[in-house]
């Protein structure tokens, strides 16, 4: 598997190398082949290796590229993402309250969002509760105005909220976007012990001896 840090989402350039990792999640209530997300404290002890990225425990999927995207400035992980030609699953997660539903609180501020940029913001359930389907205007590397679509899904955990946005094939074709949702369901957090404010994102790493490398734009 490679690692890809990306700056932003229109261009890739850098990548690290990595180890291949695997995972699998544990529940009451299976949901497909796992039943996460979950907890990093509640792994099973089942001897699978995790990609390990400081708040996000990832398992590699078929077919899919692990990239993470770095802020150019600071050079501070700011997502991780799982992308194939057919589309990509961002994954974020975010201090949370012990006893609350952060997902509630925060889903009328991304349809705001959405609607300040000109575009909408539809509720659906979906397998992880209720997601939003946005679909916002904006202009292609090439000069041409599209519409993208995504779906954001959020899943409240113990102190941590884990927000996963499906673009592409998965945001627009959601019946057919099972195996993305499983990719989902095997993630891991892990939220720390300190103390940090409500809505602040856990911190990202990239794997212990990772060696970033220049590569081409694509």
């Amino acid at each position: 598997m490679r690692l890809r840090r990306k700056a932003g989402d229109p261009a890739v350039d850098e990548a690290v190398e990595s180890t291949e990792a695997s995972a699998t999640a544990d529940g009451d209530e299976p949901t497909g082949p796992a039943t996460g997300p979950f907890d990093v404290d509640d792994l099973p002890e089942d001897g699978v290796a995790r990609l390990d990225l400081g708040s996000i425990l990832v398992a590699p999927s078929e077919g899919r590229e692990l990239r993470v995207q770095v802020d150019e400035k600071s050079g501070a992980v700011r997502a991780v993402l799982l992308a194939s030609e057919a589309g990509a699953l961002e994954l974020r997660a975010f201090a949370a309250p012990r006893n609350g539903d952060l997902w509630s609180e925060i889903r009328p501020q991304i349809a705001a969002d959405a609607a300040r940029r000109g575009g909408t913001a539809t509720e659906r359930e979906g397998r992880f509760g209720t997601e939003l389907v946005c679909e916002v205007r904006m202009t292609r590397p090439d000069g041409q105005t599209g519409t993208q679509t995504s779906r954001v899904i959020g899943i409240n955990g113990p102190r941590w909220l884990l927000r996963a946005t499906l673009l592409g094939d998965p945001a627009r074709e959601p019946d057919e976007a099972t195996s993305w949702e499983d990719a989902i369901a095997q993630v891991a957090v892990r939220r720390g012990g300190h103390a940090m404010p409500v809505g602040e994102q856990l911190p990202l790493s990239l794997p212990e001896g990772a060696t970033p490398r220049a590569v081409p734009a694509g």
